[in-house]
C-alpha cells in the first residue's frame, strides 16, 4: 500500500508510480490502490475546494504518463465531477488509458462516518460517461473490465462501504461475469474489526465464486479521529492467498495467483449462480486488451499443497479430524437408530482403513449408549496375513475392549481354487480376490446370523481408482470411510491415538500407521515381512490424492494437474514419475467406474465424493480419449 498523505496529491502520486512500476515488472494483471488515494481519504470539507478536485485530475493526468508503457490494469481512487455533483470514484487505466469510472455506491454516514456531506451516491448519477482528461469514458457501478487476452479475467469495482451492503455492487458484477472484484478502502481500525473485515471479503469471494482483491488506506492518512492499518487481501473463493501486515509505513505490495479457470469451473456447476444471474440486470462490459497476453513469470507465486485435503496448520488439522471423525460416527449411529440394529460386524486386516472404521464403530456405539459387545470384529488371516499385522489387529481390540473373532480362511480359498481348476501356484488375480470375496462372504453371512450390519472399510482414495475387489471388499451395508482420501485416513488415525485411545489402544494404532500400505493377498517373503506393497504397484497415495482433487474438484485439465504436481512435488517425484502415475490414475479412474456405480451408503465428509447418488455421476464405460489423446 502507498504511503498517502491528505491533499498531498504530487507526492500522493509519486508514491502510486513507485508501486504500478514494480507491479509491472512483476507481471501483475491487475493492481488496486487505496480508496481516494490521489487526494487522500481524510481530507474533509477540502473535498469541495476546486483547486483540490482540480490537483487531483492533473495528479491523474501525471499517473497516466507514468503507466503508458504498462500493461496492468491498475485501479486506483479519487474524486469525480459530474453534472453540478461529486463522486468519489474508482478509475481504471491501463497503458496511459482510462477505461473507465466506478463511482461508491454506499456511503456511510453514521459514527465516525460521513460521506454523504461531500459525495452523491452512484445511485443518484444519471450519465452513462464521464469526461476525464479530455476523454469521454464510461462511468457508473455496472462496469465490468474485460481482457480479450485473457477471457476468463474480467474486473469488477466496488468502493469501501459497498462490500457492507447487504447486496453489494460486486455481486452484480460477479453474476454478470466478473471473476477478480476489487476493493479500494479506507475503512479505520478499531479493536477487533479487521477480523470481522477479512471475514467480509472471505464470505463475498465465496459468495461470488471470485477472486476479491482488498487495498484498504494506510497509516499516511491523518489521524485526528481515526486511524488506518493499509489492510490488504486477496481472497478466492473463501481461501485467503495473501495478506499484509497492518499500521507498516513502508509502501508494501502483496500479490498472488488467482486460479481463474477453476473459479470458471465453480460456477459452470453451480446452478443457483446461474440462476441469480438469469435474475439480475446486465453489465457493460469494457475490452481493454484485444491481442493475446503472454505472460513473461517464471512461475507461480501461489503455494500448491501436495496434500490439498490435509491442512499444514496443526491446529486446523485436527479440527477438520475431530469434524470428521463425528461425521462419521454420526453417520452410522443414525443408520443403526434407524434399523433398530446394536449389532455390527467388521472386518479387520491391521491396516489403516480397518482400523479407522472400527474407531468410528466405537465412537457411534458411545453416541448412542450401545454396549460394545454388539461390535464384531473379526479378522481372517489368508495367503499373505503377517504376524505385524495380525498381532496389531489383536491389540487394537484389545485396547478398545471390542471381542475379536479369527476366521483363518486359507483352506476355503484353497478349496475353492481347486474347484475352480486354478492350481493356487499362480499367483493372478483370482488369487488375489478369491481371498477378498470370501472374507466379504463370512462378514455378511455372520452378520445374517447376528442380525447385524455389516461396516465397510474402504476409503476414497481406492473407490477412484477402483483399488477394491468387486463384490468384495467394495461391498458393505454401510460404508464409513467411503469419502475419506487415503492421507486423510492417516492423519484420522493418529488424532485418534493422541486424543482418544488408551495407551494400549494407542501404542497399537502407532504401528499400524506405521505399516506398509497392503492387501496382504500374496505370500510375505522369506522373513515373513510383507511383499505386497500397494505404493509400489499403483503409486504414492500422496500423487493420487492430489490428482483427485485437482481433476474432481477443481475440474483440471491433466497438463494443468501434471504443472501443479511438478511445483508440489518437485522435492520429491521428478516429471516421468508424476506422468507415469498421473497417465495411470486416470486410466484406472476412467475403467473403474462400473465399481463405484453401485456403492453402499456412507456419509460424504467432505468437498469431494464419488457417490453415484450424490457427487459423481459418469458412465461406466466412459472413454479418457479427449483427457489422454496419445494414450488412451
Amino acid at each position: 500500500m502507498p504511503l498517502v498523505c491528505p491533499g498531498a496529491v504530487a507526492a500522493n502520486v509519486t508514491a502510486l508510480g513507485v508501486l504500478a512500476k514494480r507491479a509491472a515488472e512483476a507481471d501483475l494483471d491487475v493492481l488496486v490502490f487505496p480508496e481516494l488515494c490521489v487526494t487522500g481519504y481524510t481530507c474533509g470539507d477540502l473535498f469541495f475546494q476546486q483547486t483540490l478536485l482540480d490537483a487531483a485530475e492533473k495528479g491523474l493526468e501525471v499517473f497516466l504518463k507514468k503507466i503508458w508503457q504498462f500493461d496492468t490494469l491498475f485501479i486506483l481512487g479519487m474524486p469525480m465531477r459530474l453534472d453540478g455533483m461529486l463522486f468519489n470514484c474508482a478509475v481504471a487505466c491501463r497503458q496511459g488509458n482510462i477505461l473507465g469510472v466506478v463511482p461508491k455506491t454506499y456511503l456511510p454516514n453514521t459514527r465516525e462516518f460521513y460521506e454523504q456531506r461531500w459525495f452523491g451516491s452512484a445511485l443518484d448519477a444519471r450519465a452513462k460517461t464521464i469526461r476525464v482528461c479530455g476523454e469521454e469514458v464510461p462511468f457508473g457501478s455496472d462496469l465490468v473490465f474485460q481482457s480479450l487476452g485473457a477471457p476468463e479475467c474480467l474486473v469488477g469495482v466496488e468502493i469501501c462501504e459497498d462490500l457492507w451492503s447487504p447486496i453489494p455492487p460486486s455481486t452484480r458484477q460477479a453474476l454478470g461475469g466478473a471473476t477478480v472484484l476489487c476493493n479500494l478502502s479506507a475503512s479505520n481500525e478499531l479493536v477487533g474489526k479487521h477480523e470481522y473485515r477479512r471475514d467480509l471479503v472471505l464470505q463475498q469471494s465465496a459468495r461470488c465464486l471470485a477472486a476479491y482483491l482488498y487495498a484498504g488506506a494506510g497509516p499516511g492518512e491523518s489521524s485526528t479521529d481515526l486511524v488506518f492499518g493499509g489492510h490488504a487481501m486477496i481472497a478466492e473463493n473463501g481461501r485467503m492467498l495473501a495478506e499484509n501486515r497492518r499500521f507498516e509505513r513502508e509502501p508494501n505490495l502483496i500479490m498472488a495467483d488467482v486460479d481463474l479457470a477453476y473459479l470458471k469451473f465453480e460456477r459452470c456447476q453451480n446452478k443457483s449462480f446461474a440462476l441469480c444471474a438469469s435474475q439480475t440486470e446486465p453489465v457493460r462490459k469494457v475490452a481493454y486488451v484485444a491481442e493475446d497476453e503472454e505472460s513473461t513469470s517464471s512461475g507461480l507465486m501461489r503455494t500448491v499443497e501436495p496434500r490439498p485435503f490435509v491442512p499444514s496448520d496443526t491446529s486446523a488439522r485436527n479440527r477438520r479430524c475431530e469434524e470428521i471423525f463425528a461425521i462419521q460416527s454420526t453417520g452410522l449411529a443414525t443408520r443403526l437408530l434407524h434399523a433398530n440394529c446394536g449389532q455390527v460386524v467388521v472386518g479387520l486386516s491391521g491396516g489403516l482403513d480397518s482400523a479407522l472404521a472400527l474407531l468410528v464403530i466405537d465412537e457411534a456405539f458411545a453416541r448412542v449408549g450401545f454396549a460394545r459387545s454388539g461390535i464384531h470384529a473379526i479378522t481372517m488371516p489368508g495367503f499373505g496375513t503377517s504376524a505385524r499385522t495380525l498381532d496389531n489387529t489383536v491389540r487394537l481390540c484389545e485396547g478398545l475392549g471390542v471381542s475379536l473373532e479369527r476366521i483363518d480362511i486359507a483352506a476355503a480359498c484353497k478349496q475353492h481354487l481347486s474347484d475352480l481348476g486354478h492350481s493356487g501356484k499362480e499367483h493372478d488375480v483370482a488369487y488375489e480376490n478369491v481371498q477378498a470375496r470370501e472374507r466379504t462372504q463370512i462378514l455378511m453371512n455372520r452378520a445374517n446370523m447376528l442380525g447385524a450390519l455389516v461396516v465397510g472399510t474402504g476409503d476414497l482414495s481406492e473407490l477412484a481408482l477402483g483399488w477394491c475387489t468387486y463384490n468384495g471388499d467394495h461391498m458393505s451395508m454401510y460404508g464409513v470411510n467411503g469419502g475419506v482420501p487415503k492421507t486423510l485416513v492417516r492423519y484420522l488415525i493418529l488424532w485418534v491415538a493422541e486424543n482418544r485411545a488408551n495407551a494400549s489402544a494407542a501404542a497399537a494404532l502407532t504401528d499400524i500407521l506405521a505399516t506398509p500400505v497392503s492387501p496382504e493377498l500374496l505370500p510375505p517373503d522369506k522373513d515373513g515381512n510383507i511383499a505386497q506393497k500397494t505404493e509400489d504397484v499403483i503409486g504414492p497415495y500422496e500423487l493420487h490424492d492430489f490428482f483427485l482433487y485437482h481433476f474432481v474438484r477443481c475440474g483440471a485439465p491433466v497438463e494443468k494437474i501434471r504443472f501443479l504436481a511438478g511445483i508440489a512435488f518437485k522435492n520429491t517425484y521428478n516429471e516421468s514419475e508424476i506422468d507415469r502415475w498421473l497417465t495411470l490414475f486416470v486410466k484406472r479412474f476412467f475403467a473403474q467406474q462400473f465399481k463405484r456405480s453401485c456403492l453402499p451408503d456412507g456419509p460424504k465428509v467432505g468437498s469431494i465424493n464419488l457417490s453415484p447418488r450424490g457427487d459423481w455421476r459418469m458412465p461406466s464405460d466412459a472413454s479418457p480419449e479427449v483427457w489422454l489423446p496419445d494414450r488412451a
